[in-house]
């Protein structure tokens, strides 16, 4: 770690304890600056694929390091190096461990995202929720720009709630009080986003503790900020936020990035009035340089006048600091002397130290499999080919190794000899080891992993309630909000109506407005007010609602959720709950059913699309017990369908990943989901009129999708197959064939063309007439099936 213990003692001699931390700083500031200048040489040299760097906001960075507390959350960008050292949520070796892409090394993200992405953890081996009330927290970053946003307002948004909810702030004693400062770091560039002026909205709105700090150097990579931001300043373009004299708004402040004590003072003051109140801020910092530009892929030179060079130069963060330093007698400038040194000694082992844990092990296989190589020297042109291609390599990385004994088994056979054991071996362990650093922590392992969850079936006696589908739910969002303390449920208009198809009505008075609450319309924020609540341990069911509307909220599920536990290498988690409502009903916009994009797009969180709402509260029920984020569809057109209120509401559950047979067959299977479901259900009647058997499934969740084979099981039954949804031709319906067909292996079964019956390609138009002809109904689901049965068995069905 970048320690104050790695200083020279004689620097600190005779020094004040304000004196004492203010070269702590510096100290901090060098060494940075030297993990940059040396990140960069990595690069350029070959050792690392690219850099992306810190260099030029040092200061401010540990200015800001100052005033975060533990318990408090980092929700920053690729440029807080610095911030990461000064608060030891990183090291220089760590941090060069990340550079190198090294799996086993990088604490940050397990060798799977670029440098400078920090995520401190969260949870244990086994997901159970660690204290993060002692320790200096950041959520694990992506590179979209702006991404960080919006889960930072989530993240203040459960300070917020534990504040003033005694009773989550009970039973979520690993978290914090409510005194904690989400602290979001962006670059002014992306200050350009449409995410950061809803995110600032939103803050204003709510009043939660959300510290927003834009470091400005001028630039988004070549484009000057002139070019970005109205007024050529975004704490200019903010001025309609700020607190007026009711205390609307936001606090604003500006400093200069080179000005460490006024640095210090600014930090210090936004955050010891943001514990107090909880009104949001921005700290616009001004006047920051990139010494070495944007990244290694390019040279600023190419894009800066030599006058915006020289004042870059004029204007470096630490040389101003130094001689601030010097100024006012706190260090001579022969200790700053040996200060510098000491840190460009102290980053450069550090550096090498990380180099030899990562190349080591590497170079250790590559001993042994020349090993195996010696043996088949001579053996044929083809395999002295391989053996000198991997000589000739300078460096080689695993995945080098890898692919040459890939080739020597494929020389081997070429060449008609013997693939030996050890070659067969050494291939089989490089991808159990690639399993373990590449493919692991996309959904949960643990015992509280949603496929983990026992399944408890639904109960009904002769007392059972028969009731609307959105008075279930209604029932049971009522009885999970009186016996979970940790839930909230937000979203637009779930507050003050109870949502537009009424499952909360009645809830908000009922359990307050902090518990059940309004957001505005603005899906990406909401999106994020889930992410950063559940990482935080509160279990969030947040609504968007209509499944038109996920595209405004798609970038934060895809980006960030789906991908947290993964490019966290499994030290970080959000089990968030999106709760939506989607198929047929009305109009382009309000008739979606996109779950091809969905299963596509949201690898990482779970898809579940009940065909009721008493499947529905199931499903709530599993996710609620479990560790994995989720989005749940309710058919839109089946809120006042009459259900039967299982006596066991809230203790059933929904097993995801397991499909239900609803009616047996032998001629043919149907597959559906979500709302077409009910329409195959009339076909059903329809085609046994006609004495064709159909075995009809209900695939439940389409991630996962039938976990146990249950439809392979079924083909291999009847042979036949028809997937049917209302999703566009080549959407979802292809993916369930693939699964089936080709990870289930069910073309052995085949005795006909496997066929799909979806929605046409265009949106559905407004009105009956339209939703008819574009759209599945029973009638198209018969004649499908009984061409299908024709084509097969043309003398009995004519």
């Amino acid at each position: 770690m970048a320690d104050i213990s790695t200083l020279d003692p004689n620097i600190l001699n005779a020094v004040t304890d304000f004196e004492h931390n203010i070269i702590h700083d510096l100290w901090i500031s060098l060494v940075s600056r030297e993990a940059s200048l040396l990140g960069r040489k990595e690069v350029l040299t070959g050792k690392a694929k690219f850099g992306i760097l810190g260099d030029g906001k040092e200061v401010p960075q540990v200015a800001m390091a100052r005033a975060f507390q533990k318990g408090d959350w980092r929700s920053g960008y690729y440029r807080d190096q610095t911030f990461a050292l000064a608060t030891e949520i990183c090291g220089v070796k760590e941090y060069f461990a990340q550079l190198y892409a090294d799996s086993d090394n990088d604490t940050q993200s397990k060798g799977r995202q670029m440098n400078a992405h920090f995520a401190s953890p969260t949870i244990d081996k086994k997901g159970n929720w660690l204290d993060t009330t002692e320790t200096y927290n950041s959520s694990s970053d992506v590179s979209c720009t702006a991404g960080q946003m919006s889960r930072a307002l989530g993240i203040a948004l459960a300070s917020k709630k534990l504040r003033n909810l005694e009773d989550m702030k009970s039973v979520l004693t690993h978290t914090g009080n409510g005194n904690e400062i989400s602290w979001c770091t962006i670059g002014d560039a992306s200050t350009s986003e449409g995410a950061f002026w809803e995110t600032i909205n939103a803050a204003a709105v709510m009043q939660v503790p959300l510290l927003t700090v834009v470091w400005d150097d001028g630039y988004g990579i070549s484009v000057p900020t002139e070019l970005q931001t109205a007024k050529g300043s975004i704490s200019k373009a903010l001025e309609g936020f700020l607190m007026d004299d009711e205390g609307n708004g936001i606090r604003m402040y500006t400093v200069k990035g080179w000005d460490y004590a006024a640095c210090v003072a600014i930090f210090e003051k936004a955050a010891a009035k943001m514990r107090v109140d909880h009104v949001p801020a921005l700290v616009h910092v001004q006047e920051l340089t990139q010494p070495q530009g944007h990244s290694t892929s390019g040279s600023h030179e190419r894009y800066k006048s030599a006058d915006r060079l020289k004042w870059e130069k004029d204007h470096d963060c630490i040389e101003l600091m130094s001689a601030w330093m010097v100024g006012n007698n706190i260090i001579s400038e022969e200790k700053l002397i040996e200060m510098k040194f000491d840190a460009k000694k102290f980053a450069q082992e550090e550096k090498q130290a990380a180099w030899d844990n990562f190349i080591n092990p590497v170079n250790d296989i590559k001993v042994s499999l020349f090993e195996i190589y010696e043996s088949l020297r001579g053996a044929s042109p083809e395999v002295d080919k391989v053996i000198k291609g991997l000589e000739s390599y300078l460096g080689p990385l695993f995945h080098n190794l890898t692919d040459s004994a890939r080739h020597m088994r494929r020389a081997l056979i070429l060449s008609g000899l013997e693939v030996p054991a050890e070659i067969t071996s050494f291939i089989d362990q490089s991808y159990e080891t690639a399993h373990d650093r590449y493919h692991t922590h996309l959904y949960s392992h643990s015992e509280k992993a949603a496929i983990e969850i026992p399944v408890v079936h639904a109960e009904y006696s002769e007392e059972s309630k028969k009731m609307n589908g959105y008075e279930i739910l209604n029932t049971f969002f009522d009885m999970t909000l009186g016996t979970r303390p940790e839930v909230i449920a937000f979203g637009e208009d779930v507050g003050q109506i109870g949502d537009v198809n009424q499952g909360f009505a009645g809830l908000q008075s009922k359990y307050g407005n902090e518990r059940v609450f309004d957001a505005g319309i603005r899906e990406w924020t909401i999106m994020g007010q889930a992410i950063g609540t559940a990482q935080r341990g509160l279990r969030p069911i947040a609504e968007i609602q209509y499944l038109d509307y996920l595209i405004y909220g798609l970038s934060p599920l895809m980006d960030d959720l789906c991908s947290l536990r993964y490019r966290s290498g499994g030290i970080q988690q959000s089990p968030a709950i999106i709760r939506t409502r989607g198929h047929r009903l009305e109009g382009i916009w309000h008739a979606g059913s996109p779950l091809g994009l969905m299963v596509n797009a949201l690898r990482g969180m779970y898809v579940c699309a009940p065909r009721n709402m008493v499947q529905a509260a199931g499903m709530y029920n599993t996710l609620l017990q479990s560790d994995d984020p989720a989005i749940v569809i309710e058919c839109l057109n089946g809120y006042r369908l009459k259900e039967v209120l299982p006596d066991n509401l809230l203790e059933f559950t929904v097993p995801l990943g397991v499909p239900e047979i609803m009616t047996d067959g032998t001629d043919i299977t149907i597959v559906s989901y979500g709302s077409t479901l009910r329409e195959a259900q009339k076909a059903v009647d329809m085609l046994e009129d006609a004495d064709i058997s159909v075995e009809l499934i209900d695939a439940q969740t389409l991630l996962p999708f039938d976990l146990e084979g249950m439809i392979v099981n079924s083909l291999q039954k009847t042979n036949r197959i028809l997937f049917v949804d209302e999703d566009i031709p080549g959407g979802a319906t292809a993916y369930m064939m693939q699964q089936v067909l080709e990870e289930q292996g069910g073309y052995k079964y085949l005795d006909s063309k496997p066929q799909t019956l979806s929605a046409k390609e265009h949106r559905t138009p407004f009105g009956s007439d339209g939703d008819y002809f574009t759209k599945p109904h029973a009638i198209d689901v018969y004649e499908k099936v009984y061409a299908m049965m024709k084509e097969s068995q043309p003398d009995i069905y004519l």
